[in-house]
């Protein structure tokens, strides 16, 4: 299916006229259009997004931009394998409902990835642009989000091809963005697939996770009802190693099984005073915030609002975390981050937001304990100076406590976001199965089959922590590793 789309889009006769109505020298003298978003004094006081999406004369100017390479390297660095080229063409070409159709053949969930993707280092960093002429990259990710929106707001949503259905039961547990994408692949090539969900709601990390001002729910519920009118079946609140074993759905004949249970247990830094009333995981946090309303004065949900708020990290949840408490009335909200801005992990595009929405950054600051009020509340931390040493494993340069430079800062909410640890309910419920020794499920990294020929894994509970693109490359991978294995059978 996907070689006959881009056979088909490639092969356009728009194509060629498009080629000849503008010059190459023409095409790299349009400089890339920027994003329009709402004003930082504007957006720091409400959870609308942030990014207002391209208009469609915007879109096209973009595309414009795109040389079709002979050789398009930004494909390879899609891990859902997106083809960019035929889709950016079809906006040139003002054929937006064929650009959507194009990214629907590989990527189940457009408008999530054109707005949470980290693409400046994927796609975008392979763009011709970048290798050859050192100018900012075609906007691959403003034009997915821009397709991907089109359609959805058009009210035209159109159906990936399918194949006929084979009658052959499959377990997705987990329906967060690996989940969701193995779901999705299976289920447009005849496969009966179930999607088991731990939470009440279905999306994973995609709504707990992640806020509304980068990725509002509404987008979220598009892409997971395009899949239930594929014929995915969801089940919510149903705990897989709980409410029942793998054993438990062999016997009701499902044939194979995908896990994607994520990472959801937070990490903490294992400094005195973490258990302190006022010190929060990013991911409880936002989970209440994100997922169970306490944004709202109508829900019930509880949760500390802060006047001073400190997030320890320099990821992209901590930028999550720390402008959502901005948002949520802090008067002051700062990153303390134990390496430099350089170093820091996080998009340039959440730091640059959360900087220009009046957020405060500490780095080469370490907290070394938390300290309580009267009542057992946070009201200080203890924070150490660093310096930056040799590189460690990951290429960073080691951060160093400076002896002697400790000092205190006033706060009275904390939140460690300083990484996850994956969900170790199903790999200690599942007797025989392979897993490391940080509790990761043990994979063939081209099939993602595991060390138990019918299970399948890939996302967060085998990397540990991955961004969503990564995640739904596993899940595509899995998704074809699953239907290899049951032909063969």
């Amino acid at each position: 299916m996907e070689e006959n789309i881009y056979t088909i889009e490639r092969s356009a006769p728009w194509r060629e006229t498009l080629r000849k109505s503008m010059k190459a020298s023409e095409r790299t003298s349009i400089e890339r259009v920027v994003m329009p978003a709402q004003a930082p004094d504007v957006r720091n006081r409400n959870n609308q997004e942030v990014n207002a999406g391209l208009s469609e004369e915007q879109a096209v100017r973009e595309a414009a931009r795109c040389l079709d390479c002979a050789n398009p390297t930004c494909v390879t660095g899609c891990p859902v394998g997106v083809h960019i080229p035929s889709f950016v063409k079809c906006i040139e070409a003002r054929d937006f409902q064929g650009a959507a159709r194009v990214l629907k053949q590989t990527n189940t969930l457009p408008s999530v990835c054109g707005r949470v993707c980290p693409q400046e280092v994927q796609c975008e960093s392979k763009c011709f642009y970048v290798q050859k002429m050192q100018k900012p990259a075609v906007a691959i990710g403003n034009l997915e989000r821009f397709a991907a929106d089109f359609e959805r707001l058009s009210g035209k949503a159109e159906l990936p091809e399918k194949a006929p259905a084979n009658g052959i039961k499959v377990a997705v547990v987990g329906s967060g963005p690996s989940g969701l994408a193995a779901a999705g692949d299976m289920i447009k090539n005849g496969y009966d697939v179930t999607v088991f969900e731990a939470l009440h709601e279905i999306g994973g990390v995609l709504k707990y996770g992640i806020p509304e001002f980068r990725l509002p729910n509404a987008v979220v519920d598009a892409e997971i009802e395009t899949l239930r009118r594929l014929g995915v079946k969801f089940e919510t609140d149903f705990l897989v190693g709980k409410t029942a074993t793998l054993d438990d759905l062999r016997e009701e004949g499902f044939k194979a099984f995908y896990i994607s249970s994520g990472a959801g247990l937070p990490n903490f830094m294992g400094i005195p005073g973490e258990n302190l009333i006022g010190v929060f995981s990013s991911n409880e946090y936002l989970t209440r915030v994100n997922l169970m309303g306490a944004a709202s004065d109508e829900r019930d949900t509880p949760i500390l609002r802060g006047r001073t708020v400190m997030v320890v990290g320099g990821g992209n949840t901590a930028m999550d975390s720390v402008r959502t408490a901005k948002r949520m009335g802090a008067e002051k909200a700062m990153i303390v981050y134990r390496r430099s801005m350089d170093e820091m992990p996080a998009r340039k595009e959440e730091i640059q937001h959360a900087m220009e929405e009046g957020i405060e950054f500490n780095c080469l600051l370490n907290p070394v304990e938390c300290l309580a009020d009267e009542k057992g509340h946070v009201k200080q931390v203890r924070v150490q100076k660093m310096e930056l040493g040799e590189p460690d494993a990951s290429g960073r340069r080691r951060p160093q406590p400076i002896a002697g430079s400790e000092y205190l800062i006033d706060v009275d909410l904390v939140i460690m976001s300083i990484g996850v640890s994956p969900n170790p309910l199903i790999p200690r419920s599942v007797e025989g199965l392979a897993i490391s020794r940080k509790g990761t499920i043990e994979v063939d990294p081209e099939t993602m089959q595991s060390s138990i020929p019918d299970i399948f894994a890939g996302g967060d509970i085998v990397r540990g922590g991955a961004t969503v693109i990564l995640a739904m490359g596993d899940g595509r991978r899995g998704a074809a590793g699953v239907m290899r294995y049951l032909s063969q059978k």
